[in-house]
């Protein structure tokens, strides 16, 4: 077995045996050297499996001070995806690119045009990531009158995993937004990736 897959299926053995309540939300977790000795693995395998626990936001804490089992994230409920968010947020990319076919079918342009695209990570009051958000818009940002909104399911990529604390094709909604502006034609879109264990979603009256 590689170095890769052994922390990966020591973090799943650990997460199994929180979630079977052999640790619960607050309690300390045995030392890296403790662990490292229950599953015959040198430290730094240990080291590597918390730091996917804390990456994930199983675990919480700092390596040379303890971890412990993280309370669970705030639930919250999605009503209106087109509110400006409460929070705290963070632009992490803001770069141009070419119009995929999908892109260009969504903000009505020829394929391959430019467009400016802009990834922000809204946090929750706590300063975990809540949601990403991922802009995709022509020329100069316009104002808008109204959106439409589409609502599914699908597994997170290594990037998004990354951002969200989340094992990768962990399921998430996938939410695209786009604006409209007042004679209905495309201004913006954007791809909206909730967390499941952290989102409820109860839209009405979207338009």
């Amino acid at each position: 077995m590689s170095a890769d897959a052994r922390y990966r299926r020591i973090a799943a053995d650990i997460h199994a045996r929180i979630q079977a309540g052999e640790w619960m939300p607050g309690d300390m977790l045995p030392s890296r050297s403790a662990m490292a000795t229950q599953y015959s693995v040198h430290e730094q395998t240990l080291r590597l499996a918390y730091v996917l626990l804390r990456q994930t936001g199983i675990l919480e804490g700092e390596q040379r001070r303890g971890v412990y089992v993280a309370h669970p994230p705030a639930m919250r409920t999605l009503t209106d995806p087109d509110a400006s968010w409460p929070y705290g947020n963070e632009v992490t990319d803001t770069t141009s690119c070419r119009a995929t076919q999908e892109l260009a079918e969504r903000l009505d342009v020829p394929a391959g045009v430019s467009l400016h695209r802009e990834v922000a990570e809204c946090m929750d009051p706590g300063g975990r990531s809540a949601m990403l958000v991922t802009s995709w818009w022509q020329g100069r940002r316009q104002p808008h009158a109204s959106f439409v909104v589409e609502v599914g399911v699908g597994p997170v990529d290594e990037a998004e995993a990354r951002s969200l604390g989340l094992l990768v094709d962990a399921a998430a909604y996938r939410l695209v937004r786009t604006r409209l502006d007042r004679d209905g034609r495309p201004v913006e879109t954007a791809d909206l990736v909730l967390p499941m264990d952290r989102w409820l979603i109860r839209l009405s009256g979207t338009t």
